[in-house]
């Protein structure tokens, strides 16, 4: 798993950006054994959801995936919801997903080069082989407001590689798949930290 953890760090987001992904109904993948997410994940975004979506405000996704948390996200009646996504495919999917929601705001590529024109009440940070992860702790200072909820998928790593000051976790039961890029067994560690 370490070594997994160390290839996804390698890949540049220009390459995952370009790649053909394969869309199935419980997972969104690049090749059979490297997953980019996947619908065992659900209790993790629905936690993860409640968490940041505690003021009912205005909420930052990043990363929209299979939409497993942006249906979440919604689910709590916040009162925006700007969701930032870099690749192109997902972007088609995402584009149909918001088309019926008049609190979507959808901003197209890399998070870390995003010009946004609001900060927000929660954050959620979830993207796949991401060379600005090291960045997210300043991105979110910037644009969070003060007594935001923000939380990233962290792997399952529980080191706080993000380096928050103030941050607890959320224990949460999961059921993992075998070829799954997550470092756990059955429980996940969701970040949790105020700005």
């Amino acid at each position: 798993m370490v070594l997994l953890h160390l290839i996804l760090r390698q890949l540049n987001t220009m390459e995952f950006k370009d790649t053909t992904l394969i869309f199935k109904d419980y997972k969104i993948a690049i090749s059979d054994d490297k997953s980019v997410m996947m619908d065992w994940e659900t209790p993790i975004m629905e936690h993860t959801a409640k968490y940041i979506c505690q003021s009912k405000g205005d909420i930052l996704e990043i990363g929209f995936g299979m939409g497993i948390c942006a249906d979440f996200i919604q689910a709590e009646g916040v009162k925006s919801h700007t969701i930032i996504e870099i690749h192109p495919q997902v972007i088609e999917k995402l584009k149909v997903w918001a088309e019926d929601k008049d609190n979507v705001t959808i901003v197209e590529g890399d998070w870390y080069d995003a010009k946004l024109s609001q900060t927000y009440d929660g954050m959620f940070l979830d993207t796949y082989a991401d060379m600005h992860w090291s960045s997210f702790k300043e991105f979110a200072l910037s644009n969070a407001k003060s007594g935001a909820n923000v939380s990233y998928f962290d792997n399952g790593w529980k080191d706080n590689e993000y380096g928050f000051e103030n941050i607890s976790y959320d224990y949460i039961p999961v059921k993992p798949e075998e070829e799954g890029h997550i470092c756990t067994d059955d429980v996940y560690n969701m970040p949790k930290v105020v700005i």
